[in-house]
């Protein structure tokens, strides 16, 4: 009498097999993270579109900061042009 029979060692094996394959296909490899919702825990997404949702607000930010300065630099340099110009004509008259 053997312990288990051929006939059901066999499929009892392929469908362990399989379940196998199949559990494998469904489980995330070296994503570094939790497992996904049917494993019970939810991906990281939100942190990465948050962070370049900031990354763009502080890009936008940078550039409006550069050109307040710019314009401040040409008013700047506009009032001096206009300063040496006065004195350069005052100084011409007398």
């Amino acid at each position: 009498m053997k312990l288990l029979d051929d006939k059901i060692f066999y499929p009892l094996a392929a469908v362990i097999a399989i379940a196998m394959i199949a559990f494998a296909m469904s489980w995330p490899q070296g994503l570094g993270t939790r497992s996904p919702p049917p494993f019970g825990h939810a991906e990281q997404l939100p942190d990465y579109y948050r962070m370049v949702k900031e990354r763009d607000a502080r890009l936008k930010r940078e550039a409006a900061d550069k050109a307040a300065r710019r314009a401040e630099q040409a008013t700047e340099s506009a009032t001096v042009s206009s300063v040496v110009a006065e004195v350069t004509d005052s100084a011409g008259v007398e």
